[in-house]
């Protein structure tokens, strides 16, 4: 069995019996070689890399990265000024994120969306939410996505990058890219939506949302 195929196998096996513990397994499985994390490719997500770039000022406060994987996205916002915490339900992933940015001065922890540490609550003043919702079934989205919100400090920012899918096209995940309702309901008060975006990936024709959302 090829790595690509043993991420397969994880994805459809464990994650369809432990859809967040799965995830360790495979951080665990790449680790050793014998699987890949497919949404890591050695460096930030070009989205974020955009949005950063277009940004009038140097950002500054606290930002949150969800699902941070081996951390690329936080170190690109530590990097941009911003006080960074990065959290993944993935122990291992996390031990691989410090050992990947030894230097690092992003604050990596190990929590689960679906069971947050309280003081994260309404304590960031920019979140990003990039492709983890996706890749939870749907009988935990809604939970997941208000967790999401919950994150954000009054004033704050919440961009969200995820792949995307029309609302009658049939899904076979993980991952299970969202629909637009599934995407606006990221901006159910206290937050609201400042830009929807949808982009066509060049490598493979994909669709992605990248969305701006604000609380007052």
């Amino acid at each position: 069995m090829t790595p690509e195929e043993r991420t397969q196998h994880l994805a459809r096996t464990a994650g369809a019996d432990d859809p967040v513990g799965w995830f360790e397994q495979l951080y665990q499985a790449a680790e050793q070689g014998e699987a890949v994390v497919p949404w890591d490719h050695d460096g930030p997500n070009p989205l974020l890399v955009d949005w950063s770039e277009r940004q009038p000022a140097p950002p500054h406060g606290r930002a949150l990265v969800v699902g941070s994987g081996l951390g690329n996205d936080a170190e690109l916002l530590a990097g941009l000024g911003f006080d960074t915490t990065a959290f993944d339900v993935s122990a291992t992933a996390v031990s691989s994120a410090h050992a990947r940015h030894p230097r690092s001065v992003v604050d990596y922890r190990v929590a689960s969306l679906l069971e947050p540490p309280p003081e994260f609550a309404e304590g960031f003043d920019f979140v990003l939410e990039r492709l983890t919702v996706q890749a939870l079934p749907d009988q935990l989205r809604a939970r997941a996505i208000a967790a999401v919100r919950s994150f954000v400090a009054p004033g704050g920012r919440l961009l969200v990058i995820q792949f995307a899918r029309d609302d009658d096209a049939p899904v076979d995940g993980p991952p299970w890219p969202l629909t637009r309702a599934q995407l606006d309901s990221f901006g159910e008060p206290p937050l609201l939506a400042q830009t929807v975006e949808e982009h066509v990936r060049e490598d493979d024709g994909r669709r992605i949302w990248r969305a701006m959302f604000t609380r007052d």
